[in-house]
């Protein structure tokens, strides 16, 4: 996904809604220390996710997510997180958003 960044996507309002489930949220142990040590609470990027604010995605990425709230697709956000590249993808069914680093994939 990180490839696609050489254009970035056309910035949208935020959803005043949720635009779907996030099902059960969990993270991966080197972001939820990452968040701890920065003081960071998950919630401000789930929220902008779960609102449509996809990050620092392409603007075929974002068109992409759009069209899985539509068609019950996987979503993926990217965030830049304390000097970290920060990623949240709900699968496709919306029974779980994971927190992870891309690296982590």
């Amino acid at each position: 996904m990180d490839q696609h960044q050489s254009q970035p996507a056309v910035s949208r309002p935020l959803s005043p809604a949720p635009l779907f489930s996030l099902g059960q949220v969990v993270a991966t142990p080197a972001v939820i220390e990452h968040l701890i040590e920065h003081g960071i609470s998950a919630r401000t990027f789930l929220h902008r996710h779960q609102h449509g604010d996809w990050g620092d995605v392409c603007s075929e990425d974002a068109a992409t997510n759009n069209a899985a709230i539509k068609h019950g697709f996987r979503i993926l956000s990217s965030y830049e997180c304390a000097g970290e590249r920060l990623w949240i993808i709900t699968e496709a069914d919306r029974s779980v958003t994971t927190l992870l680093r891309p690296d982590e994939y």
